[in-house]
Formats: C-alpha cells, structure tokens, sequence
C-alpha cells in the first residue's frame, strides 16, 4: 500500500498492511523493543492479568509470541484461548491493540524459532520454572549450571512445555496522538477470523 500520512491512516482498507506500514517505521524510530507488546490474558475466572511479551512473527493469520506453557500466562491460555495485545510505540505517538482468539502454533513452528535462540536463552528455557515460587537466586543460578553441563555438548532440543501462541485478531485498533486530546483513532473488525474486516473511525 502507499505510504500514509499521520492523519490519513485512517483511510486505510485493511489493517494487516497499516500493521506492517507502522512496525516497520517503529524498527527505524522507537529506540527500545518496538516488538514489546503487553499481553492481556484471563483465567477461568475471567480475572485479567497482563505482561510484556515480545512479538516475535506476525502475518495476516495472526501475531506470534513463545512462553512457557506452564506459566501464569500460559496457564490462562489453557484455560481461556483468548487474548489481547497493545503496541505502544511512544517516541511516533502511535499505538494499536488488537484482539482475538488464541490457538497454538505448531511443533514444527515452535522448534525452528527455538533452535534459532540464543544457547544462553535455550539453557534458561530448561533452567526457568518460570512464574513458580523461587527459593533464592541461587538456586536458579544452580539450575542453570546443571542444564548447562547436561547441554555442553550437541544440540538444545525445545522443551515441551516451550510453545508458540498465535492471536488471530477479530477487532484491530489504531490510534494517533493529535493536539488537544482529538486524537484519531480507527477500528476494524470481524465476526471471526479469516472473515472480511468492515472498519468504522472512532471519537478519541
């Protein structure tokens, strides 16, 4: 699509291409993690919870982080498969947020993004329980050790509880700082996913 002004966003047809349009500029301008995207969950219960998680593919399916399954995070997927996300990239004064339900990605997906992991992070994986009690920061520390010297040699396969979540968004919004608080914002929406997105502006 052709490049848009700040203010012609809006005109947009679909949202997947004004995604792009705008992580790409973030990449070039916001100096820390312009994939940083909070992930906000719900448990059984429907009590929210959310956290940074870092964004690490997106297409018009969907938008792709890993996480150990076990945790608190991964724990409310399994319990509710639904999820949402907000970029906010505060040095273009831009944001989106999105929303959808969750499905996980395959094995085949999840062991190719693992081996490409650094070896460090590939050992933390093993070494992490994460979001469980932790006695000391010695005792991870030891657990580290250990997963190091059993991995010293040869490949670090993915652990099984190390998956890949994928939110396939059903509502996609952006919004653009403007003075005096009229901010632009606009919003597409569907039914369900893989339906065609219908997209109305927003008062700010």
């Amino acid at each position: 699509m052709n490049a848009l002004t700040p203010g012609d966003f809006v005109e947009a047809a679909e949202p997947f291409a004004l995604f792009g349009q705008w992580f790409e500029e973030a990449k070039l301008k916001e100096p820390n993690d312009p994939e940083a995207m909070v992930l906000a969950t719900a448990d059984a219960h429907g009590l929210p919870d959310a956290r940074m998680v870092l964004l690490k593919e997106w297409t018009p399916e969907g938008f792709v982080f890993y996480t150990n399954a076990e945790s608190a995070k991964g724990r409310q997927l399994e319990a509710n498969m639904q999820a949402a996300g907000l970029f906010h990239w505060k040095s273009l004064r831009r944001q989106v947020r999105l929303r959808g339900p969750v499905s996980r990605v395959s094995d085949a997906e999840a062991d190719e993004y693992f081996a490409s992991r650094p070896r460090d992070s590939r050992i933390g994986a093993w070494a992490s329980q994460q979001s469980r009690p932790l006695e000391s920061r010695f005792a991870l520390e030891k657990s580290v050790a250990v997963f190091a010297a059993k991995y010293a040699v040869g490949g670090i396969p993915r652990p099984p509880y190390w998956r890949g979540f994928r939110i396939a968004p059903v509502a996609m919004e952006f919004w653009s700082d403007r003075p005096f608080r009229l901010h632009d914002r606009v919003r597409f929406f569907r039914a369900e996913p893989g339906q065609d997105w219908r997209k109305e502006r927003l008062y700010p």
